[in-house]
């Protein structure tokens, strides 16, 4: 039942990944932490598995998605490549940061980041233009903020990137289409630093890597990848807006809950 748990969640996680251009991981942390939490994981590190294991699955989430958005024109690589650059600095110090705060803290960290984000998207909250995109250097310090904040929080940086390549001016199906391209060094970068941090760490359960935890990561990898593609050919084909909606609902409940 472990197994299907995760089967499940990966085909939600891979939806979400290329409707929206976020990783999944604002479904895959809460519902790891829920999962670990009722295996008798140790409070100490199973948030930091959750987020760790969540980058881990983004990996291939994100390269599904990329090939359908790249198949449909809608990746601006130029972009992609100097954000990368900041992203790559920003997910190893954001796993560092991560590893450093209190299981527990870093739940409600977690939680106020959730609800933030879902009434973001209940409301449709965009920033208004800001005018064309920033330079290189530019381009490379928001891809550091991002990365830094997407591994604290175990996300593809979706819900970061998004919002500021549409402030930028750029259309929103670029914008997506992007944000998902970047989502794979962040997964990459923060996946490989959670491994290595928690490489020694004692109270982990067995069959992990670090803070990465395989039967999740294995279970939820099959059906993320396949999943992922459909998501991408619904955001070029639906509305997303009542979906959206819904999808705000449920983190706006797991943030909730976190706080609690």
């Amino acid at each position: 039942m472990e197994f299907v748990l995760y089967l499940v969640l990966g085909g939600c996680a891979g939806v979400l990944a290329g409707l929206f251009g976020v990783g999944g991981g604002l479904i895959i942390v809460p519902a790891l932490v829920f999962s670990f939490t009722a295996h008798g994981f140790s409070p100490e590190v199973l948030t930091q598995m959750a987020v760790g294991t969540s980058l881990a699955t983004i990996v291939f989430t994100s390269i599904n998605s990329i090939l359908e958005h790249h198949r449909r024109g809608a990746v601006r690589w130029q972009v992609f490549l100097w954000m990368t650059v900041g992203i790559l600095l920003g997910s190893v110090l954001g796993a560092v940061t991560a590893s450093k705060i209190q299981g527990p803290v870093l739940q409600k960290i977690i939680g106020v980041f959730a609800i933030l984000v879902s009434i973001q998207m209940a409301l449709g909250l965009q920033p208004k233009g800001g005018g064309d995109l920033p330079g290189r250097v530019g381009l490379g310090v928001a891809g550091g903020v991002v990365g830094w904040a997407s591994a604290i929080f175990g996300i593809g940086g979706g819900s970061l990137t998004v919002p500021f390549l549409s402030w930028r001016g750029m259309p929103m199906q670029q914008a997506v289409a992007t944000s998902s391209a970047c989502g794979l060094p962040i997964a990459v970068a923060g996946a490989i630093s959670f491994i290595a941090v928690g490489w020694h760490n004692a109270q982990l359960p067995e069959m992990s890597i670090g803070f990465v935890y395989l039967p999740a990561l294995v279970g939820i990898a099959l059906t993320s990848m396949f999943f992922a593609r459909i998501g991408a050919r619904l955001a070029h084909r639906l509305p997303a807006k009542v979906l959206k909606r819904l999808f705000a609902l449920l983190l706006f409940s797991v943030g909730l809950s976190f706080l609690i």
